[in-house]
């Protein structure tokens, strides 16, 4: 069915049932994107904006952090008060016990408060970050389902999955995880920092000249980790389409023995994956030993400090001050190893985001169409005239093409692979629009009709049935979701898929498995016509639907599409010109142009394009 294009293949749209768009599966043409130039500051913003929706949760959990923080800030002044009431005077240890015991059940009820605290900020960020990744993700899939045909056609379904499901769970981790933790540590950091000035202002600046060297190491590890994480991300897409690929695509790869070759290919990207996340995982940990030796080493500094200044009375140094300041120097350095230390799963959740939002930045496909049509009242006649069209500039695929069709008709489109055949089904339904020329509707220019009230005034029966994995009756009703079960029973009698339905022991309750599997080739196709009879089409495409059964199949088939093409416009895409020979017209594409039109036996007696096609 492709049309041969050059530089990449743009297949037959997977369709809906009834014709609409949307059912799973498609070409598996193309290639992902090339990573575009990263703007961290602007995937930022857009994420906190999705945080922003959630303004209760994020004031509660913000309330939550603060009063933790605060909470962890104080907890090493009643320890450094506890451990004054410890004293050494005349040669003798005097312990003020009553106010130790204070100062004990004090931190008792702290850290029990911390705790308490600490449950129900989980709580909240766990909220936050699936209420931020739940809009994030209803935002993707419903971008996802207004795009253009192309963009689904020129990338692999797999990228999109991944960015569905892989890239959208690194960002509801980074929200659940490294936010929280960063703003907590900010929050700490300010704190602390008032802390330590108000014991000794000497020890904070000996404690906060490790930041400098914290900051420098931090971005320069930061900028040569992303590479690796955008990389690791991508190669993650790729993975899941060849997946993809092979799975919705075994039989053909175990017919023709490419098992190996498949392995082979899988092999090679997963082997540069497990490289580029080896070295994504180990730049991203380096950074947690490099600050926990600079904490240590700020360590050893301050109480060597701390116990200078006390032996020489300076600052009315005391242990329990030194240990307080320790306490808070540590507590200091822990912040920023925090920040230094969620690099990685921010950087990936970054990369993931922008990968989402390079979706999300793609245009909806464009429907200017205002004229809304009584479906009802269609007759069907179809002009297509002077068409021009290509899939890539300067490669046109039809070439000033004219057809005629009038209401009521059954026309036969014929033609080599590459003709165009296929592309003016496309243009037909609006999944690509013309270059030049227009095509008509009863007269009317389609694009003056609103893309969804055109497209239900057609149904296409493909021949690669497309299933869902829900009841025989849910599947029936896809073509009109207002049908009662009378009418739902009306539409498979006359696609006559009725006989084997209700030899089923569910009847018409019978779940299908994935694709419809678990049935036939032909009582999947029985299926689907009469989920296109139920749509109650002006205009039906179909294509070759016998072509893959057996002959006895094929004969029910057939009357079946005989019973829908009753009063119906028809456009037959036919690869076995066999089954098309009482259309009332036959045309010959070749070339992007139709070279011939009749009947069967007039273009037969002609012994032209049709009769070479016809004779092979």
């Amino acid at each position: 069915m492709a049309e041969n294009r050059p530089k990449q293949e743009v297949n037959m749209p997977r369709l809906g049932p009834g014709g609409r768009p949307g059912g799973p599966g498609g070409p598996m043409g193309a290639r992902i994107n090339k990573e575009k130039p990263k703007n961290t500051k602007a995937t930022l913003l857009r994420i906190l904006k999705y945080i922003g929706k959630n303004k209760l949760v994020l004031i509660m959990l913000v309330i939550f952090m603060a009063i933790i923080t605060a909470i962890d800030v104080i907890g090493p002044m009643f320890q450094q008060k506890a451990i004054d009431t410890i004293s050494f005077y005349d040669g003798k240890l005097h312990v003020d016990l009553e106010s130790m015991r204070s100062y004990l059940i004090v931190m008792v009820c702290i850290f029990l408060c911390s705790a308490l605290l600490n449950f129900f900020q989980g709580i909240f960020s766990a909220k936050l970050s699936q209420a931020t990744v739940y809009a994030m993700r209803n935002d993707l899939f419903k971008k996802i389902s207004k795009l253009p045909i192309k963009y689904t056609d020129t990338h692999k379904h797999g990228d999109i999955m991944s960015r569905m499901t892989n890239d959208v769970e690194n960002v509801s981790n980074a929200i659940a995880q490294s936010i929280t933790s960063l703003f907590s540590a900010l929050l700490t950091l300010v704190g602390v920092t008032a802390m330590m000035l108000y014991y000794s202002w000497i020890m904070t600046i000996i404690a906060i000249v490790t930041i400098p060297v914290t900051i420098f190491i931090s971005s320069k590890l930061a900028k040569f980790m992303r590479k690796y994480f955008v990389k690791q991300q991508k190669l993650l897409g790729q993975i899941n389409g060849h997946v993809e690929e092979m799975i919705t695509s075994y039989k053909t790869v175990v017919a023709y023995g490419k098992e190996e070759e498949a392995v082979e290919k899988f092999g090679k990207v997963s082997d540069e994956l497990r490289k580029c996340s080896i070295s994504a995982r180990v730049w991203g940990s380096i950074m947690g030993p490099i600050m926990n030796f600079l904490g240590n080493f700020q360590y050893v500094i301050l109480a060597s400090v701390g116990g200078f200044m006390m032996i020489k009375g300076y600052g009315g140094m005391t242990i329990g001050k030194i240990q307080a300041m320790l306490q808070y120097s540590k507590n200091f350095s822990r912040p920023i190893n925090m920040i230094a230390s969620q690099y990685s799963s921010i950087l990936t959740a970054l990369a993931g985001a922008e990968r989402i939002f390079e979706i999300m930045d793609n245009e909806d496909e464009t429907d200017e169409g205002t004229d809304i049509v009584d479906i009802s009242s269609m007759k069907g006649d179809i002009e297509f005239k002077d068409i021009y069209f290509g899939y890539v500039d300067n490669e046109p695929v039809l070439k000033g093409l004219n057809l005629s069709v009038k209401a009521g008709q059954k026309i036969a489109i014929v033609g080599a692979t590459g003709s165009g055949k296929t592309t003016i089904v496309n243009l037909l339904t609006r999944f690509y629009e013309v270059n030049s020329g227009t095509i008509t509707i009863d007269g009317r220019d389609i694009t003056t009709i609103p893309k969804e009230n055109l497209r239900k005034a057609i149904a296409i029966v493909l021949q690669d049935t497309v299933l869902f994995n829900d009841t025989i009756r849910a599947n029936i009703k896809y073509g009109n979701t207002d049908a009662d079960d009378e009418a739902i029973r009306a539409a498979a009698s006359t696609a006559m898929a009725d006989r084997f339905i209700e030899r089923l022991p569910e009847g018409y309750d019978t779940m299908l498995a994935e694709a419809g599997s678990n049935l036939s080739q032909g009582q999947r196709q029985l299926l689907s016509i009469a989920r296109a009879v139920l749509a109650e089409p002006k205009i039906l495409i179909l294509d070759e639907a016998t072509s893959s059964v057996d002959t006895r199949t094929e004969m029910h088939i057939q009357q079946a599409m005989v019973n829908l093409m009753k009063g119906r416009t028809s456009l037959i895409i036919a690869h076995r010109l066999s089954t098309i020979r009482d259309a009332d017209v036959i045309v010959v594409v070749n070339d992007g142009r139709i070279v011939e039109s009749g009947n069967h036996n007039e273009l037969i007696k002609q012994k032209g394009e049709y009769f070479k096609l016809y004779s092979k």
